[in-house]
C-alpha cells in the first residue's frame, strides 16, 4: 500500500511513507516550477527577438552570469536588507500582536486606534521615509521604521480577527469552569488565533522587504535598494534586474520560513488536514 494504512484498528491517521512525501512535494512544487521555467523562456525569447534593445531589458543568461560574477558584491548588500527587513518585521510583529490584543479587550482603545491605524496605513510609506531620514539619519534606522510601518497593519487586523473568531461557546465553557481572563487567553484565544495570525505574518514579512528597500532607495550607500538606484542611474540593466531578482528571493525565502513555522506549529489546523484528506482520498487508500 503506497501510503501504508491510512487508518490504524483505531480510526488514527498513519503518516505516509517517505516515497509518498516526496511524491507530494513534486506535485506542489512541479507547477510553479513550470511557470517560473515559462517566463524565462518568454524572458530569453523577447531579448533574443530583438523587440526591444539590449540595453533596456538584457538577457537572462547574461543577468545570471552577472549574478555569478558579483556575487560577493550583492551577498553584502543583501545581508544589509535582510537584516533591516527582519529587525523590522520582527519589531512590528510584536508590537502588532500587543495592539491587537489591547484592542480586543477594550472597545475603547478600538474605537480611538483603528481610525489612526488606518490612516496611517493609506499614507504613502515612499512620501514619509524622507521624513525620517531627516529625523534618523542615514544608518538602517529609517530602513528599520519604513519596514515596522509596511508590515504593522496586517498584522494587527489579521490579529484582531483572529483573536474575536474565536467561538464563543469555548469562552463561555472556559468561564463556566474559572478560567480567567488571562488563562483563557493562553489556553482558547490565542492558540485559535494564529491561523489569522500567520496569514497576516506571511503578508507583512513581504511588506517589509519592500519597506526596507523603499527606505534605502530615499537615503543609504548600502543594500539592494542601493544597489538598484546605482544601477538605475548607471543604466546597467543587467545590475538592476539581478538586484530586483535577490530582492524577490529574499521575499519568497522569508515567506517559505513562515509557512514552515506555520506547518510545525499547526498541524492541526483544518487547511493541513484538509491536504492529507484530499490526498488519501485522491489515492483511494492504496
Amino acid at each position: 500500500m503506497a501510503y501504508g494504512k491510512a487508518l490504524s484498528d483505531g480510526g488514527s491517521f498513519v503518516k505516509p511513507v517517505s516515497g509518498d512525501r516526496w511524491r507530494g512535494v513534486v506535485e506542489r512544487t512541479w507547477r510553479p516550477a513550470a511557470l517560473l521555467a515559462t517566463c524565462l523562456a518568454i524572458w530569453h525569447l523577447i531579448t533574443v527577438s530583438g523587440l526591444v534593445e539590449a540595453y533596456l531589458v538584457p538577457s537572462p543568461s547574461k543577468t545570471f552570469q552577472l549574478l555569478v560574477d558579483k556575487w560577493s558584491y550583492l551577498w553584502g548588500h543583501t545581508w544589509v536588507t535582510t537584516y533591516e527587513t527582519i529587525l523590522g518585521f520582527v519589531i512590528a510583529g510584536i508590537l502588532g500582536v500587543l495592539v491587537a490584543v489591547a484592542m480586543v479587550y477594550s472597545r475603547t482603545i478600538e474605537s480611538t486606534a483603528y481610525p489612526l491605524l488606518l490612516f496611517a496605513q493609506v499614507i504613502p510609506k515612499i512620501a514619509i521615509a524622507p521624513l525620517f531620514v531627516v529625523w534618523l539619519g542615514f544608518g538602517f534606522e529609517p530602513k528599520v521604521v519604513v519596514a515596522v510601518l509596511m508590515a504593522f497593519f496586517p498584522v494587527v487586523i489579521s490579529t484582531v480577527t483572529g483573536l474575536k473568531s474565536v467561538d464563543t461557546e469555548m469562552l463561555e465553557l472556559s468561564a463556566t469552569m474559572g478560567g480567567g481572563p488571562i488563562k483563557t487567553f493562553v489556553k482558547i484565544r490565542f492558540p485559535a488565533a494564529l491561523p489569522h495570525l500567520f496569514a497576516g505574518l506571511k503578508v507583512a514579512v513581504t511588506l517589509a522587504v519592500t519597506g526596507a528597500v523603499v527606505g534605502e532607495f530615499v537615503g543609504s550607500n548600502e543594500g539592494l535598494g542601493y544597489v538598484i538606484l546605482q544601477a538605475n542611474g548607471n543604466m546597467d540593466t543587467p545590475m538592476l534586474f539581478a538586484g530586483l531578482i535577490v530582492i524577490s528571493v529574499v521575499g519568497i525565502l522569508l515567506f517559505l520560513l513562515l509557512d514552515l513555522a506555520e506547518q510545525l506549529m499547526l498541524p492541526w489546523h483544518s487547511s493541513r488536514r484538509g491536504a492529507a484528506v484530499t490526498t488519501l482520498l485522491a489515492k483511494g487508500g492504496t
